[in-house]
């Protein structure tokens, strides 16, 4: 069984930034596609950062270019690097993670985090 453990949400003003972690559990964690959610009040779900075992990243168009994911498979951890934040940004945010490649389907996701949340105040 694999855990995994969100951390590193707040509140923070417009413009400013924030750093999510996702510690894993487990020795195989670097075979993961990691990717990190959001999901606002009434909104669905929606992935807005993927990494896969190779380190390849794919993003949503409403980040693209403020948020960077990374990974360190030595620490068991992928991050979510979140930049001029906007209030726009404001969600929970929960890391998930999974032997297969991404294809958009709802059914991605073996583990997930507890979510952690981000508020952007303007």
């Amino acid at each position: 069984q694999v855990q995994l453990v969100d951390s590193g949400g707040g509140s923070v003003q417009a413009g400013g930034s924030l750093r999510l972690s996702c510690a894993a559990s487990g020795s195989i964690f670097s075979r993961f596609v990691m990717g990190w959610y959001r999901q606002a009040p009434g909104n669905q779900r929606v992935l807005v950062a993927l990494i896969t075992s190779g380190g390849a990243t794919d993003y949503a168009g409403s980040v693209k270019g403020r948020f960077t994911i990374s990974r360190d498979n030595s620490k068991n951890t992928v991050y979510l690097q979140m930049n001029n934040l906007t209030p726009e940004d404001t969600a929970v945010y929960t890391c998930a993670a999974d032997f297969r490649p991404y294809t958009g389907s709802s059914a991605w996701g073996v583990y997930w985090g507890q979510g952690t949340q981000v508020t952007v105040s303007s």
